[in-house]
């Protein structure tokens, strides 16, 4: 099955409740169901960065499998890179539901899931079955639990357990959902947070994959350079701007529009753009790679957070309303944009409109 034919089927899906369809979705791709993106991608496409080198800069953001159930399905679809997890030390049922939202006049999602995941163990028994040989990069996201977290302990042991595995890992400290979770983006405790990981990333004897932070779209414009600074400060490589937004940005149309949870989707592009865009003012002549994440539908919306200082781009909503078609549209459109505007590839473009 082609991922063009697998996403005639998405109508379907959107009939159903959103967290049942995000489970028959992960079951499908675990049985090749959603089929692969067998083409090659665009020469354009082709980009280095975090110290890997990546087919092309579009990447599935974490949330989507947070228990790495289908990662090698997924990077067949036609990623440059795949983020698995959150992951947490236990396993976490999450939230009650429902707690998952499709915004369909907006093509927004709301969720408040809770980081419902198998936990550390299982995480980790399916990562090492997947292949030496993968057609994309693997990024790990972390986060502890909503009880019994002590998050010096917790952030560097699920890197040293997890870094064997790991192209790159993100530290999640800006999801809505875990109570006290964004607490930890606040300079004194993230700093000590990072300086926790880094040296366990430094005691380590075999792979010490790049360390990432995510953020929210939230944050205050004087809370931002202090996360900068304290990533520089540490030798982070880089930073993912942004995770979803607590904040319901006008004009919303949809009759759920005032459910609780993080929104994702086109309707946060514009804020975590410019989040993005001050980051890497602030980041400028600094080793840090961004991720640019949030309300990226289309090869012009990748495009903007390249220009705006991202070295790779993640999606979400979209890849849950278009399905796995969109990642060869999306694709062929970010070629064609680069082309146009006279990039002869991904570096050429990185942080133009930031400048």
């Amino acid at each position: 099955m082609t991922p063009q034919l697998a996403s005639v089927l998405m109508p379907l899906m959107r009939g159903m409740d959103p967290e049942r369809a995000h489970d028959i979705a992960l079951r499908a791709l675990r049985f090749g169901l959603a089929g692969a993106d067998r083409s090659a991608d665009d020469p354009v496409l082709a980009t280095r960065a975090l110290g890997l080198d990546f087919r092309n800069p579009i990447g599935l953001a974490a949330g989507f499998d947070k228990s790495a159930v289908a990662i090698a399905p997924l990077m067949r679809l036609g990623f440059g890179f795949v983020e698995a997890g959150s992951v947490t030390p236990k396993p976490q049922i999450g939230n009650p539901k429902p707690r998952l939202f499709r915004l369909a006049e907006d093509r927004a999602v709301i969720n408040r899931m809770g980081m419902n995941n198998a936990g550390l163990p299982a995480f980790l028994a399916r990562l090492a079955h997947l292949p030496a040989n993968r057609p994309a990069v693997l990024g790990v996201n972390i986060a502890i639990n909503k009880d019994g977290a002590a998050p010096l302990r917790d952030y560097p042991a699920l890197y040293a357990a997890v870094a064997p595995h790991a192209g790159y890992v993100a530290i999640n400290v800006s999801s809505p959902n875990t109570p006290g979770l964004r607490d930890l983006q606040g300079e004194a405790m993230l700093r000590d947070i990072l300086g926790a990981v880094v040296e366990a990333r430094d005691a380590l004897t075999g792979p010490r994959p790049p360390i990432l932070v995510k953020i929210a779209p939230d944050l205050s414009p004087a809370a931002v350079e202090p996360i900068v600074e304290a990533a520089v400060a540490h030798g982070i490589a880089g930073l993912i701007v942004s995770n979803t937004t607590i904040a319901r940005p006008a004009p919303l149309r949809s009759a759920l529009k005032s459910q609780a949870g993080g929104l994702s989707g086109p309707p946060l592009r514009a804020a975590a753009t410019e989040l993005l865009r001050r980051v890497a003012r602030l980041a400028a002549g600094r080793d840090l790679t961004l991720i640019g994440c949030g309300g990226v539908s289309n090869g012009a919306d990748a495009l903007e957070k390249i220009k705006a200082g991202a070295a790779l781009v993640q999606l979400y909503a979209a890849f849950a309303y278009d399905g796995p078609a969109l990642i060869p549209r999306l694709k062929r459109e970010l070629a064609a944009a680069l082309r146009r505007d006279g990039f002869k590839n991904v570096a050429e473009a990185i942080g133009v409109d930031a400048r």
